[in-house]
């Protein structure tokens, strides 16, 4: 029996509601649909202090840079926190290191830049919410601007998807990559969600 996959969501100050909840309920809906359950979903916060999201909205990090489990899956949400975080070295050396060691690395909206600025996304294509193709293509100029679909894969172990609700599809699809077809349906079905895989 395999022990359930780790997915890390980081949530900062000012993150995008949705970039983090989507995908923490995508993951959370499939672990409690499967037995065993697929994955162990969980927040990380650069700090253990709570965060405070697009409007005014508390949340508290289950764990920390310091403290976090090892992820198999890190997702990296957006919102207009990622730019003070672009100089932010120490969660930039945070995400390199991690790049290395998860199996999985997912950004959702301009969740995209902090891994640009991290030099992942260098001689790749990637996408990032609509606003941002410019602010992408500054920070990474070798990238490849996707400006036409919800999410592409970006490297063997990176994919990178549009703005907000793009998060939701993207994790759909690794739910339906990593736990299988019945597993992405009930969690479909469960969320009742037009999924898109384009």
């Amino acid at each position: 029996m395999r022990n359930p996959r780790n997915v890390a969501i980081l949530i900062f100050d000012d993150v995008e509601v949705l970039d983090f909840s989507g995908p923490y309920e995508v993951f959370n809906v499939a672990s409690e649909s499967t037995d065993p359950p697929p994955f162990y979903v969980y927040t990380v916060g650069i700090s253990d202090q709570p965060v405070l999201a697009r409007g005014r909205f508390v949340v508290s990090p289950r764990y920390s840079l310091s403290d976090c489990p090892q992820a198999n899956i890190l997702i990296i949400p957006g919102g207009y926190g990622t730019r003070p975080l672009i100089n932010h070295e120490g969660l930039l050396h945070w995400i390199q290191d991690q790049a290395s060691r998860v199996e999985l690395l997912l950004s959702v909206c301009t969740g995209a830049l902090l891994l640009a600025k991290a030099g992942l996304l260098k001689d790749c294509a990637a996408t990032t919410h609509h606003s941002a193709f410019d602010h992408l293509a500054k920070l990474s100029p070798s990238t490849a601007i996707v400006r036409d679909k919800r999410f592409v894969q970006s490297s063997e172990v990176i994919f990178t998807s549009g703005g907000i609700s793009a998060g939701i599809d993207l994790a759909l699809f690794v739910v339906k990559k990593l736990a299988g077809s019945e597993v992405h349906a009930s969690v479909v079905e469960e969320m009742e969600y037009n999924w898109s895989s384009k």
